[in-house]
């Protein structure tokens, strides 16, 4: 998986390419770790996400709740196949999702 990051003002955009699961989780978790701190409002791009798993799930999970303190966080350009996961599991309930 690729994780781009880039800063616009206080709002920390990530672009996802690839898959997001039990292998990849932990480096997006490492990826937002640091960078979550000095951001007020968080943006995910998934146009180029192809999967994502439970796994993927906890670390969205985990990041929304720290936003959720801040300006919040939203998932952008969400494919089909992302959600109908996000559909079934509740996420949509959850995240903001554009």
């Amino acid at each position: 998986m690729n994780i781009t990051k880039t800063v616009n003002g206080s709002t920390l955009n990530v672009a996802l390419e690839g898959r997001l699961d039990t292998v990849t989780a932990p480096d997006l978790e490492q990826a937002l770790k640091g960078s979550l701190d000095s951001a007020d409002a968080l943006v995910l791009d998934f146009a180029k996400l192809d999967y994502i798993s439970s796994a993927g799930l906890r670390v969205l999970l985990s990041a929304h709740k720290t936003m959720s303190k801040k300006s919040g966080m939203k998932v952008v350009n969400v494919n089909e196949i992302v959600k109908e996961v996000f559909d079934v599991t509740g996420f949509v309930d959850i995240l903001d999702i554009e």
